[in-house]
């Protein structure tokens, strides 16, 4: 797509807040119009306003109810004929081990991480297809490379994530559309006091919530690395050191990854 984005159509879902609020903000600096869901109408009225004429649209969305996601798509298609980007951004944590976690938290969680992203897919990406082209950025995570003990559901959201994304990239490359899953380590978001932290970690979450953010990047590194995806293309986009480096042991050396991602759960407190 060039070096720029100039009149370029994106969907950021999850844009109220952390990483999706920095990517609706890079983006519409980069020349993007951006259509913006979040859950919360408060922060996405918000960063709607801080984006001025550069927001198509925004609205209140639940990325895991069908019909609010297929209205969010129909509402965007009223305004352009297909979007140029989606970002499948908007997540949830659950910090429990198995035995823990809840059949509601289950529910909720891959409501929100896996039938967020596949929702987000499925109603956005025909259009791209008979345009021929886009791009797909989905969010995964160092956890969807390094299964952590203690987190499990996550783990499981975030592997499921991955794994779609790569198996769409081959099947969407013919048609012009690329797909990347976006693997960040630590990042200084809210994901954690937002979330819900059940037995030992729940016991421990303002400790993890402070681990975040005082030891995470900044959200914009990921928003950064997002962007450059899209003009790249990349099958897989680690950021940060702790995501670079698991991604990379993953490869090449299985039980060195078991001791970096030892000290990575220390590092968020888990």
């Amino acid at each position: 797509m060039g070096n720029g984005l100039d009149g370029k159509i994106c969907v950021v879902t999850g844009a109220g807040s952390g990483i999706g609020r920095a990517t609706a903000h890079l983006f519409a600096d980069a020349g993007a119009l951006v259509a913006l869901c979040d859950i919360d109408a408060g922060r996405g009225a918000a960063v709607a306003a801080e984006l001025g004429d550069r927001a198509l649209l925004a609205q209140t969305v639940d990325v895991s109810d069908r019909e609010q996601m297929r209205a969010f798509a129909a509402a965007v298609h009223a305004e352009v004929p297909a979007a140029d980007v989606i970002v499948n951004n908007a997540g949830v944590a659950v910090g429990a081990s198995f035995l823990d976690t809840s059949l509601d938290d289950w529910d909720w969680l891959l409501g929100v991480n896996l039938r967020g992203v596949v929702h987000g897919c499925h109603f956005f990406l025909p259009n791209m297809v008979k345009q021929r082209r886009g791009s797909v950025i989905n969010l995964s995570s160092v956890l969807g490379v390094f299964p952590a003990p203690g987190v499990s559901a996550y783990v499981a959201s975030k592997f499921a994530v991955l794994g779609m994304s790569q198996s769409m990239r081959a099947e969407l490359a013919p048609h012009g559309v690329g797909v990347t899953a976006i693997c960040p380590g630590l990042i200084a978001t809210q994901i954690v006091a937002d979330g819900r932290m059940q037995g030992g970690i729940g016991t421990r979450k303002q400790s993890v919530a402070h681990a975040f953010a005082t030891r995470g990047i900044a959200p914009a590194k990921v928003a950064a690395a997002i962007l450059d995806s899209v003009r790249t293309n990349p099958a897989i986009r680690p950021v940060g050191y702790d995501g670079w480096a698991l991604a990379a042991l993953h490869r090449l050396a299985p039980r060195a990854t078991q001791r970096l991602g030892a000290v990575l759960s220390r590092r968020m407190g888990v």
